[in-house]
């Protein structure tokens, strides 16, 4: 993988201070007003900055790095706001917050690409909305949001915090997802680097194994399309639909039968948890193929061996409490998949275009994704009572194995 010129810096120990988590909104008032004030300037001094670049292919430095640290100082700011890092931010975008981006600016540009920079910004910052679920006329206030999953991760995270200490690893590291990212589409679009922001959600390795889950996502996918069956992909999977319908009024029946079950004996009966699990997988496989995650036309019976698939361990036994409030405690995680489903539709609908065009979907629309994916089924097969075990929200980190690389292995 190429270093690209946006990076995150991860270096939040999750320790939360319980009090400034109480008052967060309140203590980021004045930063607030500071970037409002902030974006103003960067709103007239863009323009100064583009038709430089195109006159003479190279930005000026000054503005560069007066951009630099604004688009440094908004993810601080978003990090400080979604909990995703603790301490009160300075007011300069300084580099050396615990969750952070670096950025390397570009001395040199194509004038052709600068020219066009808001045209071309286009499917990112359509992506970046809709995952924020914020029209785009909002400007900046865009970057303030962060993203959808980040404040998803804010609101559920804040609860955690005030009980804990401690923000969940899964929940800040999908909020440090959504801040590079959307550092990643304004500095693009402020004209301090030419490279294409990535969705891809992979974040820097940590230390540390992640979480392992008894419920993995594999990808074997290699990306090429066919183009007559992407065009066409709304209308194939209508079958698919229907049966998942079908066969998802029988799996209701069959998860109402094991509740019972596992509360009386804490294991489930083996039958009945392969026919849930066939289906989870099936789940998965139509909707990685609606969503142009994978390629083949899914077979019906949630069979192992699709490009995007599940890896299931046996239900070992449970705890009857957790069972017992089962649906209960499943809130917060279908809460997080509702977020991130919006990113699954962001790309979906991205990679169509792409992939008539190229015959090909892109590898961050594919591995974010993926990424929605796999925590869906995850949320899922914890509601279907597969496993007690909670889903992780977090992205994957570059640490994992490339065939793994959405994977929470240990």
């Amino acid at each position: 993988m190429n270093e690209r010129p946006v990076r995150l810096v991860l270096r939040d120990d999750l320790r939360r201070s319980r009090l400034t988590v109480f008052f967060r909104l309140f203590l980021a008032i004045p930063h607030l007003f500071w970037f409002w004030i902030w974006a103003s300037a960067v709103s007239a001094t863009v323009f100064v900055q583009w038709l430089v670049t195109v006159v003479r292919a190279r930005p000026i430095t000054a503005l560069n790095t007066f951009h630099v640290h604004f688009v440094r100082y908004g993810a601080q700011l978003t990090a400080y706001v979604a909990l995703a890092a603790n301490p009160f931010p300075g007011f300069l975008g300084e580099p050396g917050y615990p969750v952070e981006v670096e950025i390397d600016p570009a001395e040199r540009q194509s004038r052709l690409s600068a020219g066009f920079r808001l045209l071309l910004a286009i499917p990112a910052l359509w992506m970046l909305a809709l995952v924020n679920s914020v029209a785009i006329g909002g400007a900046f206030a865009v970057f303030l949001v962060g993203a959808g999953v980040v404040f998803t991760a804010a609101f559920l995270g804040w609860f955690a915090a005030l009980v804990r200490g401690t923000m969940p690893r899964g929940l800040r590291n999908i909020a440090a997802y959504g801040i590079r990212y959307t550092a990643e589409v304004w500095a693009y679009l402020l004209l301090v680097v030419e490279r294409y922001p990535s969705s891809d959600p992979t974040l820097p390795g940590e230390a540390g194994a992640l979480p392992f889950r008894p419920i993995r996502l594999v990808v074997t996918d290699d990306r090429r399309r066919s183009r007559l069956t992407t065009f066409f992909r709304g209308f194939l999977v209508v079958p698919h639909i229907v049966w998942l319908v079908l066969w998802g009024v029988v799996v209701v029946l069959a998860v109402l039968v094991n509740w019972f079950v596992l509360l009386a004996r804490g294991r489930g009966v083996s039958a009945l948890d392969r026919f849930v699990a066939a289906y989870l997988r099936y789940q998965l496989h139509v909707a990685a193929f609606l969503w142009l995650i994978a390629n083949p036309f899914p077979g019906f019976a949630g069979r192992q061996g699709y490009p995007v698939d599940l890896e299931i361990d046996r239900p070992d036994r449970q705890a009857r409490l957790v069972t017992a409030f089962r649906l209960f405690l499943a809130i917060p995680s279908w809460i997080i998949s509702g977020a991130l489903q919006w990113l699954v539709l962001a790309a979906g609908i991205g990679g169509w275009f792409a992939a008539l065009v190229t015959g090909r979907m892109p590898e961050g629309l594919r591995n974010a994704g993926a990424h929605g994916l796999r925590y869906v089924a995850q949320a899922n097969g914890y509601a279907y009572l597969l496993t007690d075990r909670y889903p992780f929200a977090g992205p994957p980190t570059e640490a994992q194995p490339p065939q793994l690389l959405l994977d929470e292995a240990p």
